[in-house]
């Protein structure tokens, strides 16, 4: 018998406390009970993104959010500038396509992060674009890119600043308001510690203000006003997926009891303990900034992609996740994020490890799961 450890950048491991919740009966979503208990979760969510400002809450995957964001903030014929650093900032690019708008593609390879330099040039070369569009933690190749520093640019600005934080919020310092982030998106079934189907988005005044003056609302169920009036009374506007936000409840608990910072602290030293491992295989990693949520390392040459994702999952109980597009059979990507401790990432170092040898790459035995442990006890201090 093989225990399943589920090590994907999305689906993540659920709390059993989320999962007892979400196996009670269903209750009626448009009663007094409901009512509060989403105004409590998304309190703590506010929590979770550092913001004073409204969060919607939209029942959908986090590409939906993506789509709310854009249908209500831009029009056919707006400029968005969509920084791209992999397959999620090309997703900003295609659902801007999709409505009529006019990307402002500025790409790096993957596995880089966009500067801040090459922003300042597009808003230089495009100052009448209306929106900016952005990932904090790109899924596809484990890079980070700097919302702080694109704040910072466009703080005094007409632009708003659009984050996809979907991989990123809960895991990483993502801090909404002080970094002038003006629409901020994140999905459940990552650090929030819950199944799909629940997206969010925080929205600034600045936002509001472009969104209000947008006449040309191009979508009816993504329609943020309609989101915003709704909680007025504690309310959505929509069917609410109120089985799931029942159950966030709890996971936003847990997080809220670890605090944000020493939330933001696990992942980091999860992230380092698990890039130390595989650099130890004598893999490549990919991303040149890496992000805490997720490690993500080359296949090494001669060996099949493919295979080391089926040997993982059937010999050893570990389902981690591979490369997408054109990085299929490329890459293997590790995640670390979400109801996950160190003992997770050693677990799957040496999977990874043990894995590796049977299929013939050259590596010291051990070495890896060795530099993941040295690295998380760098800190530890010996007590009497």
């Amino acid at each position: 018998m093989l225990k399943q450890r589920l090590m994907t950048p999305g689906p993540t491991p659920v709390p059993e406390e989320t999962l007892l919740e979400l196996a009670k009966p269903v209750t009626f979503h448009r009663s007094g009970q409901f009512r509060a208990i989403l105004a409590e979760v998304l309190e703590d969510l506010k929590y979770v993104y550092c913001t004073k400002n409204l969060v919607l809450p939209l029942t959908c995957s986090g590409t939906g959010a993506m789509e709310a964001a854009i249908t209500s903030t831009g029009v056919p014929g707006d400029k968005a500038i969509c920084l791209i650093s992999g397959r999620w900032g090309e997703r900003w690019r295609n659902i801007s396509k999709a409505f009529g708008l006019i990307p402002i593609e500025i790409t790096v390879p993957y596995g880089k992060s966009v500067s801040p330099a090459q922003l300042e040039a597009a808003l230089k070369e495009h100052p009448d674009a209306k929106i900016v569009c952005c990932t904090l933690s790109e899924t596809a190749t484990g890079a980070r890119n700097d919302i702080k520093a694109f704040g910072a640019i466009l703080k005094d600005k007409p632009q708003i600043l659009i984050v996809d934080a979907i991989s990123g919020l809960g895991v990483m310092e993502c801090r909404t308001d002080d970094w002038g982030v003006d629409m901020c998106v994140t999905g459940s079934q990552k650090a929030l510690m819950l199944p799909a189907g629940l997206a969010f988005i925080s929205v600034s005044d600045k936002a509001w203000k472009l969104i209000d003056a947008n006449t040309q609302q191009k979508s009816f169920y993504f329609d943020l006003k309609k989101y915003r009036d709704n909680l007025k009374n504690n309310d959505t506007p929509f069917t609410p997926a109120n089985t799931l936000i029942k159950a966030l409840k709890h996971s936003l608990k847990m997080l809220r009891a670890e605090g944000i910072e020493n939330t933001w602290a696990r992942h980091a030293r999860m992230g380092k303990a698990c890039r130390a491992g595989l650099s130890a295989m004598n893999l490549k990693l990919l991303a040149e900034d890496p992000v805490d949520g997720l490690t993500v390392a080359w296949v090494p040459e001669g060996v099949d992609g493919t295979e080391i994702l089926t040997r993982l999952e059937k010999g050893y109980g570990v389902k981690v996740a591979g490369g997408q597009d054109t990085l299929k059979g490329k890459i293997i990507r590790v995640a670390h994020m979400g109801y996950m401790d160190m003992f997770d990432v050693l677990t799957a170092v040496s999977a990874i490890e043990m894995v590796l040898v049977e299929m013939g790459h050259k590596l010291e035995p051990g070495a890896g799961i060795a530099a993941a442990q040295k690295s998380l006890t760098s800190g530890i201090k010996a007590k009497a």
